[in-house]
């Protein structure tokens, strides 16, 4: 492998996200998920298991009930 770093284009890329194919340095590689950061942020955004709201469709009760009319 040789080449810049696709991301900060200033070290050299070691490794290849199996996502997306960009090459990266070590520092923009995350090896736990085999991925470059940018895929990594794009596949774990909203994975807090912690937020009871996560996935849920509010409606316009849910909002009626926070307000006094």
């Amino acid at each position: 492998m040789s080449g810049l770093c696709q991301i900060c284009e200033s070290n050299a890329a070691e490794e290849s996200c199996e996502r997306c194919g960009a090459l990266v340095c070590e520092r923009h590689y995350d090896a736990e998920h085999a991925m470059c950061v940018s895929c990594v942020a794009e596949t774990t955004r909203g994975d807090d298991d912690r937020d009871p709201n996560r996935g849920r469709q509010f409606d316009d009760a849910d909002v009626q009930g926070e307000y006094q009319f």
